[in-house]
């Protein structure tokens, strides 16, 4: 029951070796509005309970936010209910944009 964390060049390297891993955004929408990573999926944290069975457990899954709080949140929500590849990206989309990395 646990995760890993993980960093935007992490995330990137993953996405490159796993076609399927799942990139969950569990920001509100007026910060999605700001700005997302490509192909990840929105679902706020405060639906994650309620939306977590759309996601696929056999999948690699990395949650990220705005600085890693509450993606830590639900990388551990999700580690409890039977996903066993998760990660929490550190520094959230703040990170992944100081890295130079594009948002939508």
């Amino acid at each position: 029951m646990s995760f890993e964390q993980i960093t935007p060049a992490q995330l990137q390297g993953l996405q490159q070796e796993n076609a399927h891993c799942v990139l969950v955004d569990v920001r509100t929408d007026a910060e999605v509005a700001n700005g997302k990573i490509a192909n990840s999926e929105h679902i706020p944290l405060n639906l994650l309970p309620l939306r977590l069975s759309e996601l696929d457990k056999s999948s690699a899954t990395v949650f990220y936010c705005q600085i890693g709080g509450r993606s830590a949140q639900a990388a551990f929500f999700a580690a409890s209910n039977g996903f066993a590849d998760v990660y929490n990206m550190q520094g959230g989309i703040v990170a992944w944009r100081n890295a130079g990395l594009l948002t939508v």
